[in-house]
Parts: structure tokens; sequence; C-alpha cells
């Protein structure tokens, strides 16, 4: 449906569970010093010991490692396959470019692997500001390059999909774009693309959102953006995909909810994905904070469901 209810916006149609969840982080991250005045690298090191408002990290036991060539040396690609394997589904994970790794996120890999029946790889790109831009996006090409020739070989299917959460879901998108373009390869059957940071000049809700931290606010995502690209024009399609000639793509599911800071980002390349001529759905969640969908309630199995529904239906096609 690509028609948007202005009452998805309406305050009062947020959900008691949504709104004490929000209610909840806002209070835990006013009492602790913003994300961006911390080194990454300590960063990493709390999320990885469960430090972090995220919890522990949970592996799944099924899940496993492969190490491909890269263009910077191995990349480390997560890999999780069910019994029966209809297509396979290439994962970016977010984290502003500058955080995460693919092991992180195992249990929604993992749901994704049993419940659509497809093969899940996750790239673990090269993260800034150790490694700012091109190097995330190379590594993702790379990986994308191997899947490509091996998925056949490896999983027994070349029905492929592509996916990612915030920066995970930029970097899908100028991965599509880096495969049309660089390789002539536009063979992916659909994208999902969550919460993505699509314009890293900023999008007016993201310019306008102010100090309020819901997982993000106005600074921190500058803060995010300018340790990614310390230099260049934000506005390159490279970077940027919102301002990419989106021709060719395949259908997308842009999924975000409404009080984030990243809300445009995705109403505006649903729309410049449609006017690409390319099908697009958009699933916008009342109160959705910036990744809602990592929590336990109603809205996040909500739109989890619809997620893993989309990547079901492809795969079948």
């Amino acid at each position: 449906m690509n028609f948007i209810d202005s009452k998805i916006f309406d305050p009062a149609n947020i959900d008691a569970e949504t709104a004490e969840l929000n209610t909840e982080i806002e209070k835990t991250l006013s009492a602790m010093p913003p994300i961006c005045t911390f080194r990454p690298p300590d960063i990493r090191a709390a999320r990885a010991a469960g430090d972090s408002i995220w919890g522990p990290i949970r592996h799944v036991a099924g899940a496993r490692d492969r190490m491909i060539a890269g263009p910077a040396g191995e990349i480390r690609l997560r890999i999780f396959v069910p019994d029966v394997v209809e297509a396979v589904y290439l994962h970016m994970h977010g984290g502003g470019f500058m955080l995460g790794q693919a092991d992180h996120f195992d249990e929604m890999l993992d749901a994704i692997a049993q419940k659509c029946q497809v093969a899940v790889v996750s790239v673990d790109y090269r993260l800034a500001p150790e490694n700012p831009f091109p190097a995330g996006p190379d590594d993702c090409e790379a990986a994308t390059l191997w899947l490509v020739d091996n998925c056949l070989a490896e999983f027994g299917s070349q029905k492929l999909l592509i996916g990612g959460e915030s920066a995970g879901a930029n970097l899908a998108a100028v991965t599509l774009l880096r495969m049309r373009d660089r390789h002539g390869f536009s063979g992916f059957c659909g994208a999902v693309l969550t919460y993505g940071a699509y314009d890293l000049s900023m999008t007016p809700s993201a310019r306008n959102w102010g100090e309020r931290n819901l997982i993000l606010n106005t600074e921190i995502i500058r803060w995010f953006n300018k340790n990614y690209v310390p230099a260049g024009n934000y506005r390159d399609p490279g970077i940027s995909p919102l301002f990419a000639d989106l021709h060719g793509l395949p259908a997308a599911l842009f999924t975000v909810g409404t009080l984030d800071p990243l809300i445009d980002d995705s109403l505006f390349m649903h729309q410049r994905w449609l006017a690409a001529g390319n099908p697009a759905e958009l699933a916008v969640y009342p109160g959705g904070m910036h990744a809602f969908d990592a929590f336990q309630i109603a809205l996040a199995e909500k739109a989890n469901t619809r997620i893993r529904e989309f990547i079901k239906r492809l795969s079948n096609d």
C-alpha cells in the first residue's frame, strides 16, 4: 500500500507498550553521556560485554562463519542455513557505519532463515572511523560478488534478496546500485530496507529532530555521518542513494517508525523507488523509535512478521 493515513502520526495511536518503552529508553539514555562522546572502540567493547541498552549478545548454535577474500583482507560472513532453502538473503547490519557485527543479529537472522526458508548471509564489513567510506561498501560489494558466483553451489538456490537496517539499509541500496552499474547485475528479486539512512546530508526530519534521544538524535546522526565520510560530498549517490538513478531495482519493503529521526529518509526513498518504476511497499509504525524492532514489544513483532512475510512471498514467487 502506497497511501499513508495521517492518523499513523497521531500520538494518540501509539499503543501503551510502545510508549512505555520509549519513555524507558529516553530516561535511560538521558542519564548517560551521549554515545557521540565515547570512543568507538570503547562503545564496541561495552556492547561485546553486554553492557548496553541492547543487553547481552545471544548467539545461535546453528550459525557458522565463512571467510572470503576481500579488497583489504578477509571478510567474515555469518551464515544461517535452514533445512529447506528457497532463496538466499544477503544482509548488512546496522550501527551507523561504525558499530555492530554480523553475529550481534543472530536471533533475528536465524528467525528469518527458519521461518522464510532462506539461507542468510550477513556481511562483517569494515567499520569507520578506522575504515571510512568507501571501505564498508567495498566489502559489501565483494561479498555480493562472491555470493552471486557461489550461491547455487553453496546453498542450492540462485534466487537472491538483499537487506539491512539503518546504515545496513544504506549499504544494501548502495550495493544494488554498484552491482547494476559496475557489474551489469540486477538479479536480486527483493530488498528489505529498514529505517535506513539514505541521505547523509540529512533529511528534514533528521535535521529538525533536536536533542531528544530515542537511540538517535540530530547530533548523534551528524557524528555517525562525519566519522563515516570525514571529507566528501554527502549527496554523492554512492554515499546517499536517495540521489541516485534508481531504475531497474527490485521490489522493496521500507519499514520505519513515526518517532525515528530518519523517517523522512524512508518516506522519500519509498517515493523515489516508485517513481523509478520499481515496486515498493511502505510500512510505518506509530510510535516506533529507531531500532524499535529489536525490542520485545508487540509493535516489533508486527514489523518483523511483515518483513518475514515479504521475504517469504518473494522467495516463493
